[in-house]
């Protein structure tokens, strides 16, 4: 849990980070999480993976069109970037390394750091270890995805050798815990962590089997034993967003159907129509013209972009989709500017990062994009 106070600047800078901008670096695709975020000042930051370490593009004021960046942090090794961002607005990254030993052996290990003002220094890149003490085993550890709690509290997830679920959180006093197994039988892709205003954090996951889901029935108390589901999500295309008091909606692309849905525990899925996703859905909460909506943001089997839209727990009245003819690399993001307005990055098939922002009339429709 951070204890650190908001207006604090002292963050260390990571080894090799260089603090300069060099447009020669090339996003490598795009992170896991919410890669697009927004700071305690309401300016955007956007974060990619690129060869050896992050690049970072901030906002220059909320709601503009001036960025800086791009700003390189080294990190060696790093395989998959996850962002995650809690309500108090701290950036935390989550990565899987890959390092090779002096006897040639390659190992795995997963590491966090934390970005506490936009635009300003990362700490340093801490090393969270291995659930597995075997190396060979460790090397099958997935990309790391997490949740920051209410009160700060970070949670990280990974499918482990096993096919299970492996978690390690932060203790009361700030120091982390030893990984925990929240066992779990042959999932696959990566889970769908979702942190509610209660505090509480619930994971989803597609399996072999169907769905797993796991919950804390009391803030910072050891998860239940998943519950199964006989449902049929495509693995890798899960995602999470509180739409209720303390509930979570779950959407995925249903593998026999072939298109999007949505689901909440004690229902059946609701069918939301639209092509295959590739990656998790981009979900983001927000009111349309008076409306409390979802937006969803997904890349299509043919590269493309997909936006849709409904009514928040009210996806049996329809769910709008949009075509775009923007092409991207992984999963956009969504998330809102200074202003209000709904946002959507991208990777581009040549790694340079595009947003583009809600124009003024009416629904939801993006004005022109921008390159970064």
């Amino acid at each position: 849990m951070r204890r650190r106070s908001a207006g604090s600047t002292g963050a260390a800078r990571p080894a090799g980070a260089t603090g300069t901008t060099d447009r020669r670096h090339l996003a490598s695709g795009a992170a896991h999480g919410t890669w697009l975020t927004s700071g305690k000042d309401d300016r955007l930051s956007l974060y990619a993976p690129t060869d050896g370490g992050v690049l970072r593009w901030t906002e220059a004021r909320p709601g503009g069109t001036d960025w800086s960046g791009p700003h390189f942090v080294a990190v060696a090794g790093l395989t998959d970037l996850t962002v995650v961002q809690g309500a108090d607005r701290y950036v935390h990254f989550l990565g899987r390394r890959e390092r090779t030993g002096a006897d040639g052996a390659k190992s795995v290990d997963i590491v966090h750091a934390i970005q506490y003002q936009t635009g300003l220094a990362v700490t340093d890149w801490r090393s969270l270890g291995n659930p597995h003490k075997d190396r060979e085993q460790g090397r099958d550890l997935s990309a790391p995805v997490g949740a920051i709690a209410s009160d700060g509290t970070v949670h990280v997830f990974a499918r482990n050798a096993d096919h299970a679920l492996a978690s390690r959180r932060e203790a009361p006093n700030g120091k982390w815990r030893a990984w925990e197994d929240l066992a779990g039988n042959g999932v696959e892709g990566l889970p769908a962590p979702v942190a509610l205003a209660d505090g509480r954090i619930e994971v989803c996951a597609a399996a072999r089997t169907g769905v797993l889901l796991w919950r804390q029935p009391a803030v910072g108390g050891a998860f239940e034993a998943p519950r199964g589901f006989s449902l049929r999500p495509q693995p890798g295309t899960v995602a999470a967003v509180e739409t209720g008091p303390d509930r979570a909606t779950f959407f995925w692309t249903d593998a026999a159907e072939g298109s999007a849905a949505a689901w909440r525990p004690g229902g059946w899925p609701t069918a939301l129509g639209a092509s295959p996703a590739e990656r998790p859905y981009a979900a983001l909460r927000t009111s349309l013209d008076g409306y409390d909506c979802v937006v969803l943001a997904y890349r299509g089997q043919d590269g493309a972009v997909v936006l849709g839209l409904g009514g928040t727990e009210n996806e049996a009245d329809g769910f709008w989709w949009y075509a775009l003819p923007e092409l991207c690399q992984g999963a956009p993001a969504l998330t809102r500017d200074g202003r209000g307005r709904v946002v959507m990055a991208l990777i581009d098939p040549d790694g340079v990062p595009r947003v583009a922002r809600q124009d003024e009339t009416s629904g939801l429709t993006l004005g022109e994009w921008q390159r970064l």
